[in-house]
């Protein structure tokens, strides 16, 4: 609103002084008189327009040269002016035509040719967070390693960069294989920024590699409160995280904390089978051996399993085969067609010596689903049956070479596990294991490598059949068995 003001003033006096010129012009005749150096000089009114338009040119002209000289000798100074302004903005062109020709060459799978302009345009842009960057990603896809820690390094300076820098640094961490250094950069790295999903990831899978359970439950606690897991995900791996600090606190021998940290783990996930088999022994140290048996019925309930079946057996390990015959009626009747159920039930019968009962719930599963621990278990009924040896080692024969049945499967890799573990030892994955048959069996079983026991509920492997070098497997007789497992 001044300025408006300003040029109304600025054109009324203009208009005034145009009005005051012609009214001088007026009384002098037209002419204008000028003194200079005590000379007279006298003008037309043509005349001294045209001498004030070229006065007035000439106080320009004189005006920009002074200017002019004045910006040359701000520029050889060091200081900004127009001129430096110029050749800056014609710098900064190339600049950024080199970073993004270097961004596309990056992008195109050109790692070599995307460092080198990133170098070009760290010479003329003077925009490290935009430069370094790119020379770090650039190096870090080339394999230079070193120079990409030390972009990343560089770029620690920067409060805008400094998540990046974190990360990239551990991420060269890793690939290095210092996998110590690499979990407490991801631990910084999520500090910066709690809600990244990746970082979360790389921490959770670090912390389990180093056994850190209660560091990667917090860290599941995280993934929960910024909406990367869904609550029922959540609560079955935080009971294996749970489980796992269970396992920990028992080799450690603290009992108090170890019956808390498995029944922790069972009352998150009823249904997790390593969870419910360390909870009932816990249950069972502390007296409460009805609690116990409630957890593995639930547990067998959801699926039954021969670890469940061997932690109820061991709740009375000293009672009779008959005795026990009729305390595990109670669990196998939940789930009687199952052929876990099945099996274990064949089992019992074998140790009270009811070959022909055994025989019953056996049913035809050697031919339907012939496995080693099946056929194991024919093989011993049959020679409780009074079966001459070419029958029983036949048996034995195709149990040699029989799939072994349901174990602990990655679903990501297909690795095939002898125990139950959070993470998989082959690719490292999460809560991957699940109790199935594999996709592809294993057909070449030796002799020494087979676990042909059928007697696996609360006996050792060896109590029924031993491999033997010389002859393919000895049977005991039933006696035997009996002797054994009192």
């Amino acid at each position: 609103m001044l300025w408006s003001l300003a040029k109304v003033v600025i054109f009324l006096a203009a208009i005034a002084g145009l009005a005051f010129l012609a009214g001088t012009l007026s009384d002098t005749g037209g002419e204008v008189r000028l003194w200079v150096f005590g000379q007279e000089f006298t003008f037309g009114p043509l005349q001294a327009a045209i001498a004030a338009v070229l006065l007035v040119v000439a106080v320009w002209v004189l005006l920009k040269a002074a200017a002019f000289l004045g910006a040359v000798f701000r520029f050889l100074n060091g200081d900004e002016t127009a001129i430096s302004r110029y050749f800056d903005r014609s710098r900064e062109r190339r600049g950024f035509t080199a970073l993004t020709e270097g961004m596309v060459a990056l992008a195109s799978g050109e790692p070599s040719l995307a460092l080198s302009r990133a170098k070009t345009a760290e010479k003329l842009l003077k925009k490290p967070e935009l430069t370094t960057l790119l020379t770090a990603q650039a190096a870090e896809a080339a394999g230079d390693g070193k120079t990409a820690m030390a972009a990343y390094r560089a770029l620690l300076s920067s409060e805008k960069t400094r998540f990046v820098a974190v990360r990239g640094l551990m991420k060269q961490k890793l690939v290095s294989g210092d996998t110590d250094t690499a979990l407490k950069l991801a631990e910084k790295a999520l500090a910066l920024r709690p809600r990244h999903a990746e970082t979360q990831d790389v921490l959770l899978k670090l912390q389990t590699e180093k056994a850190d359970w209660k560091g990667a439950r917090a860290t599941l606690s995280e993934k929960l409160k910024t909406g990367e897991l869904p609550r029922s995900v959540y609560r079955r791996r935080d009971a294996l995280l749970a489980l796992q600090e269970a396992k920990v606190v028992l080799d450690e021998g603290s009992t108090i904390e170890a019956r808390e940290a498995a029944i922790e783990a069972n009352k998150m996930s009823p249904d997790l089978i390593p969870a419910a088999v360390i909870a009932s022994r816990a249950l069972v140290e502390k007296g409460d051996k009805k609690g116990a048996a409630r957890v593995l019925r639930k547990a067998w309930d959801a699926q039954p399993h021969p670890d469940l079946a061997a932690a109820f057996a061991a709740i009375e390990p000293d009672e009779s085969p008959g005795a026990r015959m009729r305390r595990f009626k109670p669990l196998l009747s939940s789930r009687p067609e199952n052929e876990e159920t099945r099996l274990t039930n064949a089992e019992l019968l074998l140790l009270a010596e009811d070959f022909k009962a055994a025989r019953k719930v056996l049913g035809d599963l050697a031919e339907t689903h012939p496995t080693q621990r099946t056929l194991a278990i024919l093989a011993a009924v049959e020679r409780g049956t009074g079966a001459d040896d070419l029958t029983v080692r036949s048996i034995l024969a195709r149990a040699l070479t029989a799939s072994r049945g349901p174990q602990w499967c990655c679903d990501t890799c297909q690795g095939v596990q002898s125990e139950w573990n959070p993470v998989c030892s082959s690719c490292g994955g999460f809560d991957t294991l699940t109790w199935r048959e594999p996709v592809a069996t294993r057909q070449s079983q030796t002799a020494a490598s087979a676990d042909l026991s059928p007697l696996l509920v609360g006996l050792p492997p060896e109590a029924a059949l031993i491999p033997n070098a010389s002859d393919d497997a000895v049977v005991l007789p039933p006696d035997d068995i009996v002797r054994r497992s009192n």
